[in-house]
């Protein structure tokens, strides 16, 4: 969940100020993107995809869990979600954003256990994969959180925190369920062992920071450059055929 805080100017340290605005929503990229997902769902007239959210949650009573669904609405299904019953708090981003420096400074907070590749596994094998299936990956730093799960049929959506439980859980896939499409986000620069994940996918987003981090001048030189590195990306494998002088 986001907490947003709007405030005319940062705060010096021990400073009070007044907010002049507050706003509370579901936040996270996993999550934003099946809300992407429904709206194509409700205006696709050739498929109706089943969306699911596989993430850690506080408990299924808590005020957030109820909030959370309720925001979704029927289309995403999260009945495969890890509720952990001695936790009442969800993670959370505390956000402040100045009107005069037009900026945010964010604060997060997480205390829930991760998803483990043991609870990845059981959740991935629930479901009947032998429709066409489609698994997104959020990785951050610490563990395997959501994943988006699309089914064209069916789509699951991990969010992955730590790289390697994220690269045993898609490595699972690939053993058992090789037909399934997986997808990664390499978001943060800086970050061991994301390159292992974008050589097993067959999609990765590769954000601009991370591109800006490898010294990548434009998009274009950052995804021929690790193209190199996610040779099962289907997408990447087409733009080095279009550009045979880097192969």
């Amino acid at each position: 969940m986001d907490t947003i805080l709007s405030v005319p100017y940062y705060p010096a340290e021990d400073e009070k100020l007044r907010a002049t605005n507050i706003h509370r929503r579901r936040g996270g990229n996993v999550p934003n993107t099946l809300e992407v997902l429904q709206q194509l769902v409700r205006i696709s007239d050739e498929h109706e995809p089943q969306l699911y959210l596989c993430s850690v949650m506080p408990a299924s009573s808590s005020v957030a869990s109820r909030e959370i669904k309720a925001s979704f609405g029927p289309n995403v299904d999260l009945s495969r979600c890890l509720y952990r019953d001695d936790h009442s708090e969800p993670a959370s981003s505390y956000i402040i954003k100045s009107s005069s420096a037009d900026g945010r400074t964010i604060v997060n907070y997480n205390d829930l256990p991760e998803m483990t590749s043991d609870e990845f596994v059981a959740i991935s094998d629930s479901f009947d994969n032998e429709t066409p299936t489609w698994y997104h990956f959020e990785v951050r730093l610490k563990s395997t959180t959501p994943s988006l799960r699309f089914d064209f049929g069916l789509t699951q959506s991990f969010k992955g925190r730590i790289p390697d439980v994220t690269l045993e859980c898609i490595r699972h896939l690939r053993r058992k369920h090789p037909n399934v499409k997986v997808s990664v986000e390499v978001e943060k620069p800086g970050r061991s062992g994301l390159e292992s994940l974008a050589a097993e996918a067959d999609v990765v987003f590769y954000s601009k920071s991370w591109s800006r981090e490898r010294g990548c001048s434009d998009a274009t030189t950052c995804v021929l450059e690790q193209a190199m590195i996610a040779r099962k990306a289907y997408a990447l494998t087409k733009l080095l055929d279009s550009y045979p002088e880097t192969s």
